[in-house]
């Protein structure tokens, strides 16, 4: 079994730490540098990054915000919003990111995903998934632009195109489950693990301790990413992580 990842996510609008419920109701939370600083002490094994109003507002990554974070983090930073085209991605790896997460510029041109791959290596290379089940409950449908336009393609689809594509890794974000607490959505998790042969991180929805637990025993993924619970100060990454040992589930520890 691989070695179970927690990762908290900064979601980031105008150079401020943001969270909201289901995509809406935004509130600021902190500064970026000093929360990702403080999860990496905490024993975070991945730090995420999303610029939440680039895409649609057009413009660029927080480059300014990537490179004095990573000055001061010891694991890998995923940085996503806002991404156009290659040149992007190799900006945001020369900042000093360790992957690149792209969402809704590969919906538009799929071609993306293969040329970063082939340019700077699958393990660099992230495909954003935002789902949301569908009107009549037959599915989930992807979703772009910080989840204000559905694409009708089908998350399971689009998963299975990401990877042949050859991207390294999935975060796949239930939009229903995000910001309520309630838990992972385990059955869209294990709709795109049973399709795919790349890891899957699971992005949505996690409000206390026993969804870590749930989440990795009833799905692969190899990750679980979480932003309220850990801004808001309710769990601590070693809280996290020494219930999973205790569950015999591997993790990385200090």
């Amino acid at each position: 079994m691989n070695i179970k990842r927690i990762i908290p996510c900064l979601d980031v609008r105008d150079g401020k730490v943001v969270k909201g419920i289901n995509f809406v109701g935004i509130k600021e939370v902190g500064d970026p540098v000093e929360c990702a600083m403080e999860y990496d002490e905490q024993g975070a094994d991945e730090i995420v990054f999303l610029d939440i109003n680039a895409t649609h507002e057009g413009r660029g990554t927080m480059l300014d915000v990537v490179r004095r974070t990573v000055q001061n983090l010891t694991v890998p930073l995923t940085v996503g919003g806002g991404i156009r085209n290659v040149d992007d991605f190799h900006e945001l790896l020369r900042a000093g990111a360790a992957k690149v997460s792209v969402n809704s510029a590969a919906i538009k041109n799929p071609e993306l995903l293969s040329e970063a791959a082939s340019r700077f290596g699958s393990q660099c290379v992230v495909a954003a998934i935002d789902g949301k089940k569908t009107a009549k409950d037959k599915g989930y449908n992807v979703y772009v632009n910080g989840g204000r336009i559905d694409t009708g393609l089908d998350v399971v689809k689009w998963a299975e195109e990401a990877e042949r594509l050859g991207v390294g890794e999935i975060l796949l974000t239930s939009m229903d489950a995000d910001g309520t607490k309630e838990g992972f959505d385990i059955d869209m998790l294990n709709a795109v693990c049973n399709a795919v042969n790349i890891p899957v991180i699971a992005s949505g929805g996690c409000g206390k301790l026993s969804h870590f637990i749930e989440v990795f025993q009833s799905t692969s993924v190899d990750g679980a990413l979480a932003a309220s619970v850990f801004h808001y100060g309710e769990l601590t990454i070693g809280q996290i992580k020494k219930e999973l040992k205790k569950n015999n589930l591997p993790v990385r520890t200090l």
